[in-house]
């Protein structure tokens, strides 16, 4: 096993849990450095973290925040996940950091590529990086089955991709491997046996190409609860 399993007794627990150690992992990048970068996913699982971690002190101010991955929808659709970073993370003491985008006014994601690259680039490496999981072992838009997978996973990958899968009704713009596993601390947090049981597959199988979420898995602390 290549990753450190911590199970929690019920979920309430471990967002609260994981949100304290995200604050803490910041902070200690921070007594060292000007600036620390935070990744997060989307999604409904991370909602209750950021909750918490909002109200959190820390010198914010000196924080860059941005999404492991964003569905190519425009910021006020309900599927945008700038839109629920805005609702649910950049308030009250959080209200302080810096948003790296993700996601850009154009057509495609090619369109805005550069741009974006430049601004994740600029905050690298990360200091903490979480991550969700699919239970097809998906994680941020890194899917089995994706145009340009096997760019994303690959050591020399830029920091950036456009990507499109059957898995994902959008083009997506996702963090390569690359810039995942470069990142001082790595989080994955899953919930319910499912995902559990898909977990323990990925980090069996031989085949990155079919469970992607095996490339990040070295070095990982895995938060699970039921």
């Amino acid at each position: 096993m290549t990753y450190e399993l911590k199970e929690y007794p019920d979920r309430e627990l471990m967002m609260m849990d994981l949100a304290d150690r995200i604050a803490s992992e910041l902070r200690g990048t921070l007594a060292h450095e000007d600036r620390a970068s935070l990744a997060v996913p989307g999604g409904t699982t991370p909602g209750p973290i950021f909750d918490t971690l909002s109200a959190l002190h820390l010198d914010w101010d000196r924080v860059d925040v941005m999404l492991t991955d964003e569905r190519w929808v425009p910021m006020g659709s309900d599927r945008s996940n700038t839109r629920l970073l805005r609702d649910r993370l950049f308030r009250d003491q959080a209200a302080a950091a810096h948003l790296i985008p993700l996601y850009g006014e154009t057509a495609t994601p090619e369109d805005s590529l550069d741009r974006l690259s430049a601004g994740v680039e600029a905050a690298l490496p990360l200091s903490v990086v979480l991550l969700g999981m699919g239970a097809d072992m998906h994680t941020a838009s890194l899917f089995p089955g994706a145009d340009r997978l096997e760019e994303g996973l690959s050591p020399k990958a830029p920091a950036v991709l456009p990507m499109r899968a059957d898995g994902a009704p959008e083009p997506r713009m996702t963090l390569t491997a690359r810039v995942l596993n470069g990142a001082m601390s790595k989080h994955l947090v899953i919930t319910g046996a499912a995902k559990r049981e898909a977990l323990e597959k990925a980090s069996k199988t031989k085949d990155v190409m079919a469970a992607p979420v095996k490339s990040v898995l070295k070095g990982m602390v895995v938060h699970w609860a039921e």
